[in-house]
């Protein structure tokens, strides 16, 4: 499997850093679809990545397919000013060199531009496909936005198939990960500098595959303080999981400058140590004010449907991982999180899983902390009737006022996705 999320037939078979904004504590939440991505020829189909917000409330986000060459878009939708939403193109991929289906959301810079990745196309072929690229969307000026190749992966031990979306750091370059290539075929962690002659440099900061490392990473770094990376591996690690033969149960890494224009890798928890830890990490991490960070599993936990868990610093300059829940812990609970939590202003988390709920087409949940551990409230069971969206493999961002929005990979009016709002 190519892609970061579960294909149709592993469902059939298996059955922005945290946004600290307002937010209430108690729910009673409607879901709305705000569109229904169309199978027209023309529109952006199959959505699996979460959304941004611009300053003005306008939301931007990628499909996989769809489009005039039927291979991704970049979309925005804005308000319409009567209660709905209008969806506008920004760019088809697919033309030529051109990088396709992206898998990955988008991000900001501090002068409006869009940055992204797309899984395959661009100048190297992997297989049947290209090897990904990294791409920049500009305005031009008439309302319209301007596509940039800014590097095309595949090149020798270069990293291939980027699924994840970019970071900044505070000097204006890149970091992101890519599930393949490398050294060992096992991913990269990797950067992307400005050269100060309009193009960019890609520079790989680790190969991941040695021994019992890490591999094959899925999700997007993120910083603390210290400038200090850290990020998740789908597989790997020293335990063996079943359910990925023999790949392992996955890992959480950090990586470290070493003071030499290099960076230092370390393995911070080995998923799969017993029977009820989580396995298979396919989410970013998060950090709260504490400097603890938080993620989700897709499997492992007591019903190995997947859990949510928080990693501590142990004072010893170790992490010591905890389960906040166990996923599919009744029969209309959610099951198999693929993505990142986010938190709101009092400390809750909220996320979506993939599958699981009334109908088996995924939830959207929030996670309250208290004195005897973490409860889970449902806000939305997905496919409540026969035109609502399905299979949320994306995460939540939340506005000013305290809604939540994403994305579905499926359902709608021509079960080709959607996008949808949790209003409290």
């Amino acid at each position: 499997m190519r892609g970061k999320r579960l294909s149709t037939g592993l469902r059939t078979t298996l059955a922005m850093f945290a946004l600290m904004l307002l937010a209430t504590s108690t729910w009673a939440a409607t879901e709305k679809k705000l569109h229904n991505f169309h199978d027209n020829g023309t529109d952006g189909t199959y959505p699996a990545a979460g959304l941004i917000m611009d300053g003005e409330g306008n939301l931007y986000g990628t499909t996989r397919l769809g489009g005039d060459n039927n291979s991704g878009t970049v979309f925005e939708l804005t308000p319409n000013g009567s209660g709905g939403w209008t969806e506008k193109k920004l760019h088809n991929f697919g033309n030529g060199t051109d990088g396709v289906s992206p898998e990955a959301g988008l991000i900001f810079d501090a002068a409006g531009n869009l940055y992204g990745t797309t899984s395959g196309g661009g100048d190297h072929q992997c297989g049947d496909s290209g090897c990904g690229t990294v791409f920049e969307m500009t305005p031009n000026g008439s309302g319209g936005w301007t596509e940039k190749k800014l590097h095309n992966f595949g090149n020798g031990t270069d990293g291939s198939v980027p699924l994840a979306s970019l970071i900044f750091d505070a000097e204006g370059n890149l970091y992101g990960t890519t599930t393949y290539g490398g050294s060992h075929n096992a991913g990269t962690v990797f950067e992307m500098t400005p050269n100060g002659s309009g193009g960019w440099t890609e520079k790989k900061l680790h190969n991941f595959g040695s021994g019992t490392d890490g591999t094959y990473p899925v999700a997007s770094l993120v910083f603390d303080a210290a400038g200090n990376l850290y990020g998740t591996t789908r597989y790997g690690g020293n335990y063996l999981c079943a359910s990925s033969a023999h790949y392992g149960c996955g890992t959480v890494f950090e990586m470290t400058p070493n003071g030499s224009g290099g960076w230092t890798e370390k393995k911070l928890h080995n998923f799969g140590i017993n029977t009820a830890d989580g396995a298979i990490p396919l989410a970013d991490l998060i950090f709260d004010a504490a400097g603890n960070l938080y993620g989700t599993t897709t499997y492992g936990g007591n019903f190995n449907l997947g859990t949510a868990f928080e990693m501590t610093p142990n004072g010893s300059g170790g992490w010591t991982e905890k389960k906040l829940y166990n996923f599919g812990v009744n029969g209309s609970d959610g099951t198999y999180p693929y993505v990142d939590l986010i938190f709101d202003a009092v400390g809750n988390l909220y996320g979506t899983t993939g599958q699981g709920g009334s109908h088996n087409s995924g939830t959207a949940f929030k996670l309250t902390p208290g004195s005897g551990g973490w409860t889970e409230t449902k806000l939305h069971n997905f496919n409540n009737n026969g035109t609502d969206g399905t299979y949320p493999d994306a995460g939540l961002i939340f506005d000013g006022a305290g809604n939540l929005y994403g994305t579905t990979s499926a359902g709608g009016d021509y079960n080709n996705g959607t996008v949808f709002e949790i209003t409290p």
